[in-house]
């Protein structure tokens, strides 16, 4: 497929004047590009929908999951494997993920459609101010790269997620360690003599705990996506799943919706790494003491169900001295996280300062 430029597409003509009408974030509905009508979006949305999960669900073909609202294409990048979905009217000519100009079409139509959507809040002129209050914040950067105006390009994606629901069982048996405290008589050489001295010891008793721990665990979000630095999508923030709504195409209007690439089984595995985090660490609060040792948890899980949803972010790369860096703003809460250059000079100064303040008392202790 030669590179061409991309065509708007008509997905949602304006009824006024034609024009292609796409989602507005602080309207909250369709915009015309030419003439300004709006359109608003039907939302009948009460209460998310949740799947029942098991281990051997497999993505299938019934339309109630499939069905997107509209005909789409698989755009996907030969250089870094990131897929996307699109209108089928559409063309691109860069990969959202990498930058690369080197972009395939090919058709998918069975990836599950999400139910819900967190529609993007943040404008793109909101996403860049964002961005240049995030980089004037930053320590150990240039100056430079402070002041200076970069040229971003910001691309509105709604990246997917999973979010699961399980209630647990666990049965549990550890050492529990309780501190104790006792005097005990010792001697020591000062100047020649021996003297004794008493001293305050402590020491643990250690006895074998077990028992029974129930939780319930709501909405554990998980990614659904491998094409994304892990440690900037978790500095992005949480997003408020009270303001999910029911999935509808027109939200998608004039943005790209990425399809999944991490399946309801993967997703489950890292669902079920933080749920066991989280009730190892509340059996050790339950055991209590001063230390646990050989903790050993068995969990059951049940009333397992799932979602797919879609959150909005503006992922972006800019170039500073040649070098290419990332950074992503939530399109729901304006906050962003990112890579920036660093400044040798102002790290240097600040290893030194550390240096001086620990030598500087350091030496009056020794004198």
């Amino acid at each position: 497929m030669k590179d061409s430029a991309p065509t708007t597409p008509l997905t949602f003509p304006c009824t006024g004047c034609g024009g292609p009408m796409l989602f507005d974030s602080e309207g909250q509905n369709l915009k015309c590009q030419y003439c300004g009508n709006v359109q608003e979006i039907e939302n009948s949305l009460e209460i998310p929908t949740e799947h029942d999960f098991d281990l051997s669900d497999t993505d299938d073909n019934d339309i109630n999951l499939t069905d997107w609202g509209f005909e789409q294409q698989t755009i996907h990048c030969e250089k870094c494997g990131g897929e996307s979905i699109i209108p089928e009217l559409e063309t691109a000519t860069t990969c959202v993920f990498c930058g690369s100009p080197k972009v395939l079409a090919q058709v998918d139509k069975t990836s599950i459609r999400p139910e819900t959507i967190i529609s993007f809040r943040m404008s793109l002129d909101e996403a860049l101010t964002s961005f240049r209050s995030w980089k004037k914040k930053r320590w150990f950067v240039p100056n430079a790269f402070k002041k200076g105006e970069l040229v971003s390009h910001l691309k509105g994606i709604y990246i997917p997620y999973w979010t699961f629901d399980s209630m647990t069982s666990s049965s549990y048996s550890a050492e529990r360690g309780d501190y104790h405290y006792r005097n005990e008589t010792r001697t020591r050489v000062v100047d020649g003599k021996t003297e004794t001295y008493t001293e305050r010891v402590r020491y643990t008793v250690w006895h074998w705990v077990n028992g029974h721990y129930d939780d319930t665990f709501d909405d554990i979000l998980v990614p659904a996506s491998r094409r994304y630095d892990k440690g900037l999508l978790k500095k992005i923030g949480k997003f408020d799943l009270n303001q999910l709504k029911e999935y509808k195409p027109e939200y998608l209007s004039g943005f790209i919706a990425e399809r999944y690439s991490v399946t309801r089984q993967d997703g489950w595995l890292t669902a079920s790494e933080k749920i066991d985090n989280s009730i190892y660490g509340s059996i050790k609060g339950v055991i209590g003491g001063d230390e646990v040792r050989g903790l050993t948890v068995e969990t059951n899980y049940y009333n397992r169900t799932y979602k797919h949803l879609l959150v909005p972010i503006w992922n972006a790369n800019y170039i500073y001295r040649g070098k290419n860096f990332r950074y992503m703003v939530n399109g729901q809460t304006g906050l962003v996280s990112g890579e920036a250059p660093r400044s040798p000079w102002k790290i240097t100064i600040f290893v030194l300062f550390c240096l001086i303040v620990i030598a500087i008392p350091l030496y009056f202790y020794t004198r």
